[in-house]
C-alpha cells in the first residue's frame, strides 16, 4: 500500500486555482448558507400549524382559518425564499466550477511538458492524460461535497440544535452527543478506507496505460498475432481493478449499513424521550411535528455527509497521482539566471563531458569535440557508442553529469531551454506527426507562417508532390502518429517542417533511413540545401549522406577516438571507421 495521501498540498494546490474567484466562491456559499437557513426555519413555523390545530395556541374559531392560512403563508415565503437562493448559488456555479476545472486540467498539461525527455520515456502517455483529467473532476467531486454537502449540513445541524436546545436542553445534549459521534466514526471510517480507493485509483491508471499502449501499436499486434497476448494483459489489470474496486465499495456498503442502524436507534431513543417530555407538559403536539421534520432533514444530511466523507477521499485518492506529478521538481529545468541563447556562431563544443543513464551504464567518457559554425559532420561508430545521446545532451533532454556544452560562446546549461531548442532544427529517424492536417504538421516548424511558405517548405522537401495527390491536399488529417501516411511521407513532412523553421543548427538523425532510393534521390538535394550554411550533425549509416560531410567523427565507447574526412579514414588500415565501411559496402559487394 501507499503512503499516506497528500491531503496537504491537494488542498493547496486546488485553493490556488479556486482562490483566483474566491470571491463568487463565497457569495455562493452565502446564498448555500441562506437556503439551509430558511430551510431550518421553516419546521418552526409548522409546528405553529399543529399547535393552532391541537389548540395548544389559544385561538378562536373565527380566527383559528386565517392564522393557518396566515402560517402557511410564510412557510411559502420561507420556501420561495430558499429556492431563490438555491438558484443563484446554481447560475455561480455554473460559471465557477468549469471555469476552474479548466484551469486545473491547463495547469497539469503545461506542468507535464515541462518535464524532461526521461519522464516520458517512463511513463505512459494514457495514463498521464487519466490523471490531468482525474485531478479536475476530483475538484469537482471536493467543490460539491462543500457546496452540496458540508455547507448545508453544518447550517442544518447548528439550526436544529439551536432550536430543539429552546425546547429542551436534554433532547439538544442527546442529539449533539449523536452527531459527534456519527461524525467521528464517519471520518476515521473513510480516513482508513482511503488506502483501498487509492489502490482502485493507482489501478484504474494502470489499466489505463495497458489499454492506451495496446490501441497505439495495435498494427504490431496484428503484424505478431499477438491479440490472444494483448488480451490476457488487460485481462489481468483489469481483474486486479476489478477486485480492488469490489473491496473499496463493499467497505462503502459496510459503513451504510452502520449508519443507517444509528439513524434508527436515535429516531427511538429521541421519540422516547420526546413523549416522556410531552406527558410532563414541557412539549407540545406541534413539538413533535418539529421533531420529525427535523430528524428527517437530519438523517438525509447525514446520510449524505458519510457518503461525501467518502467521496473526499476518494477524490483525495484520485488527485494524488496527479499532484505527486506537481509537487516533483522538473529533472531538466532553467537555471534562475537563464539568458537567452545568441547564435552569433554555430559552433558547438562538448568539453569533458561525462553521461550516465544509470549508475551501471556509462555512455559518454570525458567526451571532448568541437564543430565549427558551418561545419556538416557526421557522427559514426558501433551501436551504443553514445551518438543519439550526443545530440539528447545538445538538445539538453538531459542534463550532463560533468563538463560543460557551448553553443558559440554559452553553456546550454545557463540558457533557457526554449531559446536553445528554437535555434536547432532535428530531423529525426522515425518522424511522429501530430493527429492534424499536414498544413497543420508543416506549420509547426514556425507557427506563424502564412499558408504560402508552408507550401513552399513542403516544395523543396518534395511533399506537395503527393500532396496534391490527395483529395483533400494540405487539409489531410494524418491520423495518429502520421499513420495515413507512409515512412517516406512522413520523413518528408518532417524535413519540411525542418526546412521552414530554418534554425542555424541542424541535426539529422537517420533522417533518410525511412526512404527508399527513388524517395531519397527526391529529397537529397532538399538535404542538401536545408544543410547550406547552417552548423549540421547527421547520424547516418549509408554512404551517400556520410561522404558528403566535412568531416565525420568517429565515435566509440562514449569518446571521440577519430577524425577526418571519408577519404582519411579509409586510409587508416586499423581504423574502425574503415571495419564499418567494408562491412557495409564490402558486405553488398559480395
Amino acid at each position: 500500500m501507499k503512503k499516506k495521501i497528500d491531503s496537504k498540498n491537494i488542498l493547496r494546490i486546488m485553493w490556488q486555482h479556486l482562490g483566483r474567484y474566491k470571491g463568487r466562491w463565497f457569495v455562493l456559499l452565502g446564498f448555500i448558507a441562506l437556503a439551509k437557513g430558511l430551510d431550518v426555519l421553516a419546521p418552526v413555523f409548522y409546528k405553529r400549524f399543529f399547535d393552532l390545530l391541537a389548540g395548544e395556541i389559544p385561538a378562536s374559531p373565527e380566527a383559528l382559518p386565517g392564522l393557518l392560512v396566515g402560517t402557511i403563508l410564510i412557510v411559502l415565503v420561507i420556501h420561495g425564499g430558499a429556492w431563490v437562493s438555491w438558484r443563484f448559488s446554481s447560475v455561480i456555479n455554473l460559471w465557477l466550477q468549469p471555469r476552474v476545472m479548466a484551469d486545473i486540467v491547463q495547469t497539469g498539461h503545461a506542468y507535464l511538458h515541462d518535464n524532461s525527455y526521461k519522464f516520458f520515456s517512463d511513463s505512459f502517455t494514457g495514463s498521464l492524460v487519466k490523471r490531468v483529467n482525474r485531478l479536475a473532476r476530483s475538484f469537482e467531486m471536493l467543490a460539491d461535497q462543500m457546496q452540496y454537502t458540508f455547507v448545508p449540513i453544518t447550517i442544518t445541524v447548528l439550526g436544529n440544535l439551536i432550536v430543539l436546545w429552546t425546547r429542551s436542553s436534554v433532547l439538544g445534549m442527546i442529539l449533539l452527543v449523536w452527531v459527534v459521534l456519527y461524525l467521528f466514526l464517519n471520518i476515521a471510517y473513510a480516513s482508513w478506507k482511503t488506502k483501498y480507493d487509492y489502490r482502485s485509483s493507482q489501478l484504474d491508471s494502470e489499466a489505463t496505460g495497458v489499454l492506451a499502449d495496446s490501441i497505439t501499436n495495435a498494427i504490431t499486434v496484428k503484424l505478431f498475432t499477438g491479440k490472444a497476448h494483448e488480451k490476457g494483459l488487460y485481462k489481468d489489470v483489469t481483474e486486479r481493478q476489478r477486485k480492488a474496486r469490489s473491496v473499496a465499495w463493499g467497505l462503502g456498503e459496510l459503513m451504510d449499513a452502520f449508519q443507517g442502524g444509528m439513524m434508527i436507534l436515535i429516531e427511538f431513543v429521541i421519540m422516547y424521550y420526546a413523549i416522556e417530555l410531552w406527558q410532563e407538559g414541557v412539549l407540545t403536539i406541534g413539538d413533535f411535528a418539529l421533531i420529525q421534520g427535523y430528524l428527517v432533514g437530519l438523517f438525509t444530511s447525514l446520510w449524505d455527509i458519510g457518503r461525501s466523507i467518502r467521496r473526499t477521499f476518494e477524490a483525495l485518492a484520485e488527485a494524488d497521482e496527479m499532484v505527486e506529478i506537481l509537487q516533483a521538481a522538473h529533472e531538466v529545468k532553467d537555471s534562475k539566471r537563464a539568458k537567452e541563447l545568441d547564435v552569433q556562431t554555430g559552433r558547438i563544443m562538448f568539453d569533458n563531458v561525462y553521461f550516465s543513464f544509470n549508475k551501471t551504464r556509462r555512455i559518454l567518457r570525458g567526451l571532448d569535440l568541437t564543430i565549427k559554425a558551418g561545419e556538416k559532420v557526421a557522427l559514426v561508430g558501433p551501436s551504443g557508442a553514445g551518438k543519439s545521446t550526443i545530440t539528447k545532451l545538445l538538445f539538453r533532454f538531459f542534463d550532463v553529469e560533468r563538463g560543460k556544452i557551448y553553443v558559440g560562446n554559452q553553456n546550454i546549461a545557463k540558457v533557457t531551454q526554449e531559446s536553445l531548442r528554437a535555434n536547432i532544427a532535428l530531423v529525426p529517424q522515425e518522424p511522429i506527426l501530430f493527429h492534424r492536417t499536414i498544413m497543420e504538421n508543416i506549420r509547426y516548424g514556425r507557427r506563424d507562417a502564412t499558408d504560402e511558405e508552408v507550401m513552399e517548405a513542403a516544395k523543396r522537401a518534395h511533399v506537395h508532390e503527393f500532396v496534391m495527390e490527395l483529395p483533400e491536399g494540405y487539409e489531410t488529417y494524418v491520423g495518429e502518429r502520421g499513420v495515413k501516411l507512409s515512412g517516406g511521407e512522413r520523413q518528408r513532412v518532417a524535413i519540411a517542417r525542418a526546412i521552414l523553421k530554418d534554425a542555424p543548427i541542424l541535426v539529422l538523425d537517420e533522417a533518410t533511413s525511412s526512404l527508399d532510393s527513388e524517395s531519397e534521390a527526391l529529397i537529397q538535394d532538399a538535404l542538401d540545401e536545408l544543410m547550406r550554411g547552417k552548423t549540421t550533425i547527421v547520424i547516418a549509416h549509408r554512404l551517400s549522406t556520410i561522404m558528403m560531410m566535412d568531416r565525420i567523427l568517429v565515435i566509440e565507447g562514449g569518446k571521440l577516438i577519430d577524425t577526418g574526412t571519408h577519404k582519411q579514414l579509409l586510409r587508416k588500415k586499423d581504423g574502425i571507421y574503415k571495419k564499418l565501411w567494408e562491412i557495409q559496402a564490402g558486405g553488398f559487394a559480395k
